[in-house]
């Protein structure tokens, strides 16, 4: 198996090759190191390696930009990012971009083994603190998605039927919301059948939509 080094601190990279050298019995070898993103690049075009270790904070060019720019190759590599420190967003910054897993610099040598020749049976290898990081961020985006989701769902019904909704959600009476919207009653009851077809929602549920969405107060 042959795999790429990136790091800006040749030191780093001299000690990440020592270790895939001597502690795999053979099975992996370093076809080359670059201490810079755009040169990794590079590398990984002319070389076609089966991994890449892939530092993330870089000058220049950084890790995550390179990982994108690698797995657009016509033979990408597998990425798995090289980090002693995991900033916030990081983890899913680098996902998104292509990688594969997380290898941290302090990991014992037979862990950083493990994951590089686990990636190449496409199996994703993320240490515990990228797992942690990770979970974290998808559990805080998703009320924000949910929100979102809810947001969208109100803003396709039509103007009037969405204004209907939101006031019955308030608690308002049919004949309290005919009176704030300026209809009769029977076209707020018509307005709110239509919404609740529309979501294949009932009233409750309507409610729960509309305090999902957490809509801006009304002035």
């Amino acid at each position: 198996m042959r795999v790429i080094v990136v790091d800006d601190d040749p030191m780093i990279c001299q000690a990440m090759s020592l270790i895939l050298t001597d502690y795999s019995d053979g099975r992996i070898i370093v076809a080359s190191t670059a201490t810079g993103g755009a040169e990794a690049v590079t590398l990984a075009n002319d070389v076609q390696p089966d991994v890449v270790l892939m530092d993330i904070a870089m000058p220049g060019m950084d890790g995550i930009e390179a990982t994108r720019r690698m797995r657009a190759l016509p033979h990408p590599p597998h990425v798995l990012m090289l980090t002693s420190l995991s900033p916030s967003n990081t983890v899913e910054r680098a996902v998104e971009a292509g990688a594969e897993g997380f290898v941290s610099k302090t990991d014992a040598p037979g862990d950083i083994i493990r994951r590089v020749l686990g990636v190449c049976d496409d199996a994703p290898q993320f240490n515990t603190a990228s797992q942690r990081q990770l979970i974290t961020g998808l559990h805080a985006q998703r009320p924000t998605s949910r929100r979102d989701e809810a947001r969208a769902l109100l803003d396709a019904l039509p103007e009037r039927e969405r204004e209907a909704v939101v006031l019955a959600a308030e608690g308002f009476t049919n004949a309290q919301i005919a009176a704030r919207m300026f209809i009769s009653e029977r076209t707020a009851k018509a307005h709110l059948s239509n919404a609740a077809d529309k979501l294949a929602m009932g009233r409750v549920q309507m409610a729960r939509l509309v305090e999902r969405a957490d809509l801006p107060m009304r002035p």
